[in-house]
C-alpha cells in the first residue's frame, strides 16, 4: 500500500474512516505517539478502558500470537477496537545473533517459518473492527512477513523527523532546514515571533535528532513565555543549559529510593521530549526485571501502580506527567501521593 503521512491520519480519524492495520515508523517518538494517540480518540473516552490496549513488543507474554488475539477481540459496548504495539522493531527488526543476512539472500521463500506467519496471515485479513497500529524504530525490509503482509496491506506511516526517507543517509543541510521549518511554525503557533538567529542555533544544535530538538524548543518557549519575540540570547540562554539526559536515571534513583532524584531525572526526560508511554514501558521493565531481586515485597504495590497508571494514561485520567510523577513516587517506596490525577 503507498505510504502515507501524520496529517493524512489525522484527516482518516476525523472522518472516521482509518485503515485496519498501520505500521508508524521512524526515529521521531513524538510524532508516532501523537499518531498513536489520533487513532486512540476514534475510541469514546469511556470505553477506552474496554477498547483500546496497549502492548510491547518483545516483552515476555507479548509474541505475535498475543498480539492477534488482542486486536481480534470484538469491541464492548461500540464499534472500534484499536490496539497499539510499542517498539515493534523487536518483532520487525530484531537483533540477529552471528553473520546479519544480506538482502539478496534472504529472497521471499528462503526463510524458516516463524511465530510471525499468523502476524502476517492477520495483517493480510484483519478484523473490521479493530484499528491495529505497530509502532516501530524501522523494519527488516528482507523478511517475509514485511513482503508478503506489511509492504502490500499495512499502511505505512513514515515519521523519520529531520531525517529523509529511512534515515539510511542524513542529508544535514536539509535537516537544518526543517528543523528551521519547524522552530519558526511551533513558535507562530505560540503566536510569538523568533529571530531567524535564534532558529538556527537551535536547528544547528539538534542535527538530526528530531528529539533534542523539540525537547530544547519545548524549553525555549517556555522560558520565553509572553514575550512578542524570541531572541538569539534567549535560545543561548536553553541550550547553554544543563539538559542531559541518562537513560536509566530514572529507575537508578528508584533503586535507591530517592524520590526526589528520580523526580528530577523523569523531568528532565519529559523535557527532553520523551513520549509518556516510553517512560512507562522502562518503568514497568523495571518492576518484572529488577525489583523482584531488590525489594520483593515492594512487587504487588507496584504492579498495581503500574497497572492504575496504565489505566489512567489510556483513559485520559489526568496530566501524563502528574501521572508519572504519582507513579515514580510510588515506586520509591513512598505512601501514594496524594495528587490529583485530574487537576487542571
Amino acid at each position: 500500500m503507498p505510504n502515507t503521512t501524520p496529517a493524512q491520519v489525522r484527516a482518516a480519524v476525523a472522518k472516521r474512516t482509518p485503515d485496519p492495520v498501520y505500521l508508524v515508523v521512524g526515529d521521531d517518538e513524538a510524532e508516532m505517539a501523537a499518531v498513536a494517540a489520533d487513532l486512540t480518540s476514534l475510541v469514546e473516552d469511556e470505553l477506552r478502558a474496554f477498547n483500546v490496549e496497549r502492548l510491547y513488543a518483545g516483552e515476555k507474554g507479548t509474541g505475535p500470537a498475543t498480539i492477534v488475539e488482542a486486536a481480534r477481540q470484538l469491541p464492548m459496548m461500540g464499534d472500534r477496537r484499536i490496539v497499539v504495539v510499542l517498539r515493534g522493531e523487536r518483532l520487525l527488526k530484531p537483533k540477529r545473533r552471528g553473520r546479519v543476512v544480506e538482502s539478496d539472500e534472504a529472497e521471499e521463500g528462503t526463510e524458516a517459518p516463524s511465530d510471525l506467519d499468523e502476524l502476517a496471515e492477520y495483517i493480510r485479513r484483519p478484523e473490521p473492527g479493530t484499528v491495529l497500529a505497530i509502532l516501530a524504530s524501522d523494519v527488516d525490509r528482507t523478511r517475509r512477513i514485511w513482503k508478503s503482509a506489511l509492504q502490500k496491506h499495512a499502511t505505512i506511516v513514515e515519521c523519520w523527523g529531520l531525517k529523509e526517507g529511512r534515515g539510511d543517509k542524513v542529508d544535514l543541510a536539509q535537516a537544518a532546514r526543517t528543523a528551521e521549518h519547524m522552530v519558526r511554525e511551533a513558535v507562530a503557533q505560540a503566536g510569538q515571533r523568533i529571530e531567524p538567529a535564534a532558529a538556527k542555533l537551535l536547528a544547528a544544535r539538534a542535527g538530526a535528532d528530531v528529539a533534542r530538538l523539540r525537547g530544547d524548543l519545548e524549553r525555549l518557549l517556555l522560558y520565553a513565555t509572553g514575550r512578542p519575540t524570541i531572541t538569539l540570547a534567549d535560545a543561548q540562554a536553553i541550550v547553554s543549559a544543563e539538559t542531559s539526559t541518562d537513560n536509566w536515571a530514572i529507575t537508578n534513583a528508584i533503586q535507591q529510593g530517592d524520590a526526589a532524584g528520580a523526580l528530577r531525572q523523569l523531568a528532565l526526560a519529559l523535557d527532553a521530549g520523551g513520549v509518556p508511554y516510553m517512560i512507562l514501558g522502562q518503568l514497568a521493565w523495571f518492576v518484572r526485571e529488577r525489583l523482584p531481586e531488590r525489594r520483593p515485597e515492594r512487587v504487588a504495590a507496584a504492579i498495581d501502580a503500574l497497572f492504575r497508571t496504565d489505566l489512567d494514561l489510556k483513559t485520559s485520567g489526568g496530566d501524563p506527567r502528574v501521572l508519572l510523577e504519582r507513579l515514580v513516587v510510588e515506586l520509591c517506596g513512598r505512601e501514594r501521593a496524594s495528587i490529583s490525577p485530574r487537576r487542571a
